[in-house]
């Protein structure tokens, strides 16, 4: 029965930085896209609710019209109603029929009066509503060409850096898999608490990078020999010592090159 062979805190901490420098480049590529999605997101919802309150002014505009339209018929009818009881008043047989005819008369032109102030009303509504539309058109516009103007930009990138970028995460989840799951643990921990999502970092002037604080030489020494996995005591970054880093760094960044 074969042996498994133990994997070496050499062989860790360089698979470590490895996958370090991946995320670290799927980050930068994602920095140069910067809030540019979220922008373009934003402008879509933007546009569409806009484009939902136009249609629903238009659809408003309808609805008036068919009111207005309402009116008119029922002023037709109140004047064909006038006409009757107007011919009607010279076949009566006395005077309450006559002025019963009459409050008819009256009653109808109240009618015709009101609807012609409704239809007033109703065209100032329209009046108003036209000029909400075409507000809103020329901002509609405006914001339609503004994404139209970002996405193309965004496309733009996403054509230079997507397909990188896809192959940078198959192989940082490559990288992982091969990486036991506890170290991973720490070090997805460690990227989400700094700023910069640097877990590994080599020592640089006698410090941990990107931080001032000095490393006692001793600590140093032994991050060199490579025999043990070493955090800063300040951020809780794993440490690894510079020739090892120049080494990995050196080897991934002719990796990426292919890649792009």
């Amino acid at each position: 029965m074969a042996t498994k062979t133990e994997v070496t805190v050499e062989e860790k901490l360089r698979a470590l930085y490895d996958l370090q420098l991946i995320d670290s480049r799927i980050d930068e590529i994602r920095s140069v896209r910067g809030e540019l999605p979220l922008e373009v997101e934003d402008l879509e919802d933007e546009v569409a609710g806009m484009n939902t309150r136009l249609e629903k002014l238009k659809a408003d505009l309808e609805v008036i019209e068919e009111q207005i339209k309402e009116k008119k018929n029922n002023i037709e009818e109140s004047k064909a109603l006038m006409k009757k009881y107007t011919a009607q008043q010279d076949n009566v047989r006395n005077n309450r029929e006559y002025n019963s005819l009459s409050k008819e008369v009256e009653f109808q032109e109240l009618e015709i009066q009101l609807a012609e102030k409704n239809i007033k009303e109703y065209r100032a509504q329209i009046e108003q509503k036209n000029q909400v539309i075409e507000e809103t058109k020329g901002r509609f516009d405006e914001r339609s060409e503004h994404l139209k103007h970002k996405q193309n930009e965004l496309d733009e990138i996403l054509k230079e850096t997507e397909k990188e970028e896809q192959t940078l995460i198959k192989e940082s989840e490559n990288f992982e898999s091969q990486i036991e799951p506890r170290l991973i643990k720490a070090y997805k921990r460690i990227r989400t608490n700094v700023k910069n999502g640097l877990a590994v970092v080599p020592v640089e002037r006698g410090a941990s990078g990107g931080s001032f604080f000095t490393i006692p030489p001793q600590v140093q020494m032994e991050i060199a020999g490579r025999k043990k996995i070493i955090t800063d005591e300040h951020s809780g970054r794993i440490l690894v010592d510079p020739d090892l880093a120049a080494e990995e760094r050196e080897k991934m960044e002719a990796k990426f090159a292919k890649l792009k």
